[in-house]
Formats: C-alpha cells, sequence, structure tokens
C-alpha cells in the first residue's frame, strides 16, 4: 500500500516518534452520481489541507490523540469512472486495511462509497450496524436510474443481510423511501431531525451497546447554517456538540471497526467548511484510540 509522507498526509505531521500505525486515511474522492450541487471529488484533497491546521491537542482528551493513534494517508489515485469498478476498489483497500489489523477511515466523495467500504466488514462479522448521520434516508432502489447511486447508499448496503442501520439527522426523505423503511424495520431505526429535542440517547445507547459497528457520516447531516459546502444542504440538522455526544456514545459502547465521511463540496474562499470535516475526521480517531472511559 502507498503511503503520503507524513507531512503531506492527514494532519501534516512529521512522526518523528516510533508508533505503530493503527489508522489509515483514504482519499477516495469518488463523483459520479450528484444529483444537484457538485464539487465533491475535491472534497479529500481540501480535506486533508484543512486537517494541517487542526490543533493536535484534544482539551477533551487531554492529550496529543495523533501520537497515540498514528496515522498513515492513502496516497491519491485515479478512480475509475464506472461505479461498480470505483466500489471494488475501495473494497479491496479496505480490505487490506483489516488484514493489517487497521482502523479505515475513508474521505469521501459521494455517499454512493458506502456499500463499498463495508463489504469486506460484512464479510468479517457475522452483523454490522452502521451508525448513519445524513439529511437523507438515502433508501432509494434507485435514482436517475442509477442502483448505485448516493441516493441509493444505504439501501444497497441493506442488501447484505447481516447488516442493519441507525439513523441520525433525517429530515428528507421520499414515499418510496418510507415504503422501503416499514418493509426493514425490523432493521432500520431513525432518529428524525424533526423529534431533536426529544430525543432518547438511552434507547440508541441499547440499541448500540455491545454491537460491531460502521460510522458512515454524509456533512449534510449538519445543519445547512454550519454545514452549506454539500451537494444537497439541508435546513433542521445537527450541531457540533450534539454530533460528537452521540458520536462519543458510540464509541464508549460499541466496537466501531471503521469509518467514512462524505459529500463536502468545497467553495473556494470558504475554508472553515473543510476545516469542521478534518477537525471531524480527527474527532473519529481520537475517540476511537483515546477515550479511556468505556462503559461496556
Amino acid at each position: 500500500m502507498k503511503y503520503l509522507s507524513n507531512k503531506s498526509g492527514f494532519l501534516g505531521v512529521d512522526n518523528k516518534f516510533k508508533t505503530k500505525e493503527k489508522a489509515v486515511v483514504i482519499p477516495f474522492g469518488l463523483e459520479k452520481t450528484v444529483s444537484y450541487g457538485g464539487g465533491t471529488k475535491n472534497g479529500p484533497k481540501e480535506i486533508i489541507k484543512a486537517s494541517h491546521q487542526v490543533e493536535l491537542y484534544d482539551e477533551e482528551l487531554k492529550c496529543e490523540p495523533y501520537k497515540k493513534i498514528g496515522i498513515k494517508t492513502h496516497k491519491f489515485f485515479k478512480i475509475d469512472k464506472n461505479i461498480n469498478k470505483a466500489l471494488k476498489t475501495i473494497s479491496k483497500i479496505n480490505s487490506e486495511i483489516l488484514k493489517e489489523e487497521k482502523f479505515p477511515l475513508t474521505l469521501g466523495g459521494e455517499h454512493s462509497i458506502t456499500p463499498g467500504c463495508i463489504d469486506p466488514f460484512t464479510k468479517k462479522y457475522k452483523k454490522l450496524v452502521l451508525l448513519h448521520f445524513d439529511a437523507h434516508a438515502d433508501l432509494r432502489e434507485s435514482y436517475n436510474g442509477e442502483k448505485f447511486s448516493h441516493a441509493s447508499a444505504m439501501k444497497r448496503c441493506l442488501d447484505n443481510k447481516n447488516v442493519s442501520i441507525i439513523s441520525f439527522g433525517i429530515r428528507n426523505i421520499s414515499q418510496s423511501e418510507m415504503q422501503i423503511l416499514k418493509k426493514n424495520s425490523n432493521r432500520v431505526n431513525i432518529f428524525w431531525a424533526k423529534d431533536k429535542k426529544k430525543w432518547n440517547l438511552n434507547k440508541f445507547k441499547s440499541l448500540i451497546k455491545g454491537k460491531t459497528v460502521y460510522l458512515t457520516f454524509d456533512v449534510d447531516g449538519f445543519d445547512s447554517s454550519i454545514m452549506p459546502a454539500t451537494g444537497t444542504p439541508e435546513p433542521g440538522g445537527l450541531f457540533w456538540d450534539e454530533t460528537l455526544d452521540i458520536i462519543k456514545i458510540a464509541f464508549q459502547n460499541s466496537n466501531i471497526v471503521g469509518a467514512d465521511i462524505n459529500e463536502l463540496a468545497p467553495i473556494k474562499g470558504f475554508n472553515s467548511y473543510n476545516f469542521l470535516t478534518a477537525k471531524l475526521a480527527y474527532k473519529i480517531l481520537s475517540y476511537k484510540f483515546c477515550l479511556k472511559t468505556k462503559l461496556l
């Protein structure tokens, strides 16, 4: 596997200390099925660039997590224009990372990458829960004639019989998706954005407790006031602190084995959105490897 130099990779840190790498960041700017605003192909590059400005010390965890983690960044590479071949590529990369017993964090690109990302996990684990942050349910059977559309990402994941989903922040869903949701009510739990003030996070804790989990994050899950740099921004979404509360509960009560972050469409001159996404990526890795309190 070919890596960027540490100075060029995620966080831009020249690691001069001996740490066995535990995490691999994979830039995978697939942009094939976007249906409104474009630009997701530039997401990984801008996230990595912004990560060089992220403060390395975490005041919550009281340490510099990167020193305990050891993070390598996969080199940028040409992505096949055929979406099926592209998904097989990311599946192969994640499979290699899993064999090395490392944690893969994929930076998209559009959300259509997730079925490929989770493919090796569905084969390794008897049951897999997707912790899904998004404005959209992504449960369409197809969209604009494409079965592997970003709007069908969660439905393609559900094609794996051992996959279930817990979604947060959904506030845009079609009638056809509601029918699919009803048919899969035993495998999909949605914490609707409209009910945010009434969310029972103890219920979430019980749903996720002891489970093997893959985290997939579409940045349009954030409220559009803090994340307009995405193809389909939606009002009424999640804010930073409440998002971290949910993710922290997940790390404290389950075994999160991999993650992806998708749908950043950078806006020239507005680096704060790239920075927010980079900090989210660092926080996910920090919680994975540096959270001391375990509730299991």
